[in-house]
């Protein structure tokens, strides 16, 4: 029998969770949402493979945005989805979900003949089943026959190929038909009908996970102990009985005399903020050790763990922690009951959880916007013509990127906004300036009407906050803090939108540059909490220069994304030599330049000395003349 090459396969529900963002509302009051992938087995798909495991999952989607959606984000986290069906029929299910109270969590299922209900016998692969040490079926997908049948077939093939088979018991009463519409919060209905079901599945597993309500349900006591004895009557499986603040017990053999007599992991008592995907966190942190044949101790740990971060925020999935961020808490506790205050663990949360990014990064900067306004009052035309220059340019950048990843562009909102929406037609990677151009002290352009938040919020997830500083290391105190205070507040909003920041520093125009300058600046701003995604900087007078940025960025922040070189509208053969000095460079990626490349162009297209081909043809022919020199280096 071959080796598995999945650790686990997880079946059943798949939705798209919109969050209310009101805490303390009611749902009926909601004015907007976080979206989020949710469902029991997609989450621990999720979280499992946010752990370090090679995860699978079993389920339907539409064929439509949300669909696509969970698709999509599915991949992005490392989940194979050869076992996701795109249902031409039928809709994507959605659940709307808020939090009232410690106690109150309001969800609707919107789940009438929804994708991941028509779940059958024929999307269970047997070859899929047996590349996998595991699955794992979820108990409220036994409530619909089809996906019942299918879910059983794939313990059968576990069974027949020597894999174990792990249950959640997931109970939800309202998706068994025992509760109404808006009753999806309710946790526990006695119903010997639903333990009739889960009882004929419990022979065959090596695992039953479930909350005290739910071994209740599955054992057909309201006493835990009880429930749990008749349980392991009917099964020889690993028992995991969760008791929220109070952490687990497992009963791998023997049930004790008392619940206390299992084996138990630490606790971590959190605030609670919601509840709701808690015991998804859980499971996943329970099969990281389980499935890599920790001690049971250090599954509970890492189960409870995974509860305690999913209580203490938001949302499911995007919420689940990852194993570098789980090890870290594990070793060094929080100083917060609500974790999600914890600076040091939502860095590391951010920082692993981010969208792949391509190992290296050639931009066309084209975000300038005085700069380009010049040219177009020497040129004596008006600013209008600036926007479908800039079209030209992403024209011009997709022609030399044709399709490979890698490729990027600064644009600006002002004269850019139509050409931002054709740079999504190319999958680039892009980046948008916040600053006042060469403002001293650094201005906001969000500050002379608007919010810096609401202006993020309106922006595509992916891009990018670019944020220039004119900051030299002998600058005077009083504009330091100035300074740097904007740019604090720009770091936050980052963080509290969920946009990457880019944090370009120029340090020439106002000093002179030694092989320490610009790592002292980055030193600074590491020391006042800034950790960019990315920094923008420009060339460096010797690799001593670049060692010094290298060990800044290691020392302070090593998941940081990285170093793009700017150009200042250098001659192209400068930018070659700068490009040789970053040779031994450990942290620079790439280049983001602008004049040097669109700069002769721009002229000629406004003078009416260019037609639009020609522009662009210039502007591509110095871009690919700039990445084959990246490359040569």
């Amino acid at each position: 029998m071959p080796e598995p090459v999945l650790d686990l396969i997880s079946i059943g529900r798949s939705s798209v969770d919109l969050y209310g963002q009101q805490i303390g509302g009611r749902l009926e009051d909601m004015a907007s949402f976080s979206k989020a992938v949710g469902g029991c087995p997609t989450n621990i798909a999720i979280g499992t493979a946010r752990l370090g495991l090679k995860s699978a999952v079993i389920t339907r989607v539409g064929d439509e945005q949300m669909g696509r959606f969970i698709l999509e984000q599915l991949q992005r986290e490392g989940v194979e989805t050869r076992g996701v069906v795109v249902d031409p029929k039928r809709l994507t299910s959605l659940v709307i979900l808020g939090v009232r109270d410690e106690k109150t969590f309001p969800l609707i299922f919107y789940r009438t003949d929804c994708a991941d209900a028509a779940l059958n016998e024929s999307e269970i692969d047997e070859d899929f089943i047996a590349s996998a040490r595991a699955i794992v079926v979820t108990g409220t997908h036994f409530s619909i026959p089809g996906a019942a049948a299918a879910q059983r077939k794939a313990i059968a093939l576990a069974r027949k190929h020597g894999r174990k088979v792990a249950f959640d018991v997931d109970y939800r009463p309202n998706l068994w038909g025992l509760a109404g519409h808006g009753a999806g919060e309710e946790r526990y209905i006695r119903s010997d009908t639903v333990t009739q079901h889960l009882q004929a599945i419990l022979p065959d597993c090596d695992l039953v996970v479930g909350t005290e309500e739910e071994l209740h349900v599955a054992g057909g006591s309201e006493d835990t102990l009880t429930a749990i004895r008749s349980i392991r009557n009917l099964s020889a499986a690993t028992i995991v009985c969760k008791r929220g603040p109070m952490g687990c017990v497992v009963f791998p053999g023997a049930i004790p005399a008392s619940l206390e007599e299992g084996i138990k992991g630490p606790g971590f008592p959190v605030e609670v903020y919601n509840v709701l995907g808690a015991g998804d966190a859980f499971m996943s942190g329970f099969l990281r050790g389980w499935l890599r044949d920790e001690p049971l101790e250090t599954c509970c740990a890492y189960a409870n763990a995974g509860g305690a971060f999913a209580v203490s925020r938001l949302l499911c999935s995007p919420d689940s922690p990852t194993f570098p961020e789980l090890l870290h808490f594990l070793a060094q506790g929080s100083p917060h009951r609500a974790l999600r205050r914890d600076a040091e663990l939502n860095h590391i949360h951010w920082a692993t959880t981010r969208r792949p990014q391509a190992k290296t990064l050639m931009a066309l900067a084209i975000d300038h916007r005085a700069q380009i306004e010049k040219m177009a009052d020497d040129a004596g035309v008006p600013h209008e013509r600036i926007a479908p220059f800039k079209r030209l340019a992403v024209e011009a950048a997709a022609r030399v990127a044709a399709g490979r990843p890698g490729f990027g562009m600064l644009l600006d909102g002002r004269h850019g906004r139509e050409a931002l929406f054709r740079a999504g037609d190319h999958d680039f990677w892009v980046a948008r300036p916040l600053e006042v151009p060469g403002s001293r002290p650094l201005a906001l352009e969000t500050d002379a009407a608007g919010s810096l938040g609401a202006e993020l919020a309106e922006w595509p997830v992916h891009h990018v906050a670019k944020c220039l500083a004119f900051y030299h290391p002998g600058d005077d105190a009083a504009l330091k803090e100035q300074q740097e205070g904007v740019l604090k507040r720009v770091a936050l909003a980052c963080r509290q939108v969920g946009r990457e920041l880019l944090v370009e520093i120029i340090a020439s125009k106002h000093g002179p540059v030694g092989d320490d300058t610009t790592a002292s600046v980055m030193r600074r701003l590491y020391q006042i909490g800034i950790r960019p995604d990315w920094w923008k900087l420009e060339g460096q007078p010797s690799p001593a220069a670049w060692a010094a940025i290298d060990a800044a960025i290691e020392q302070n922040d090593p998941y940081c994304r990285g170093v793009v070189l700017l150009g200042l509208d250098a001659p192209a053969e400068e930018l070659e030599q700068a490009f040789r000095l970053t040779k031994a460079s450990r942290t620079v990626k790439g280049f983001a330049v602008g004049r040097t490349i669109f700069g002769e162009a721009a002229r000629g297209w406004l003078a009416g000395r260019l037609d639009d081909e020609a522009a662009t043809a210039m502007m591509a022919e110095r871009f690919g003349q700039l990445v084959a020199a990246w490359e040569r280096r």
